[in-house]
């Protein structure tokens, strides 16, 4: 695969797959990507059994400095989102017997 998977490719792979007309495909696609997006707003975290766990978490404000002055300035607070992959799934991407049964 050349770059990244996007939105688009995958509602081609979708609409490939199923009988339903591509703009269906897309407005599922969109949903479920709202509903994620709520979830790691509301909750601050989304399980996807066998895939891993996005969290969001907030960061404290902090000193930095500007690259091209190499004046110091202060970061403002924010939040971040990571991903942790599942150990299934870990297991699955290193070639290596499934370890979580």
């Amino acid at each position: 695969m050349n770059g990244a998977l996007t939105k688009a490719d995958i509602v081609e792979a979708i609409y490939e797959k199923t009988e339903k007309n591509r703009t269906d495909v897309k407005n599922t696609v969109e949903t479920l990507l709202l509903l994620m997006k709520q979830a790691i707003k509301k909750d601050h975290a989304l399980l996807v059994s066998g895939f891993g766990k996005f969290e969001a978490y907030s960061k404290q404000a902090r000193k930095g400095r500007n690259p091209q002055t190499d004046e110091s300035i202060t970061l403002p607070p924010r939040k971040v989102v990571v991903f942790r992959l599942s150990r299934k799934f870990r297991a699955e991407l290193n070639g290596e017997e499934d370890l979580a049964e």
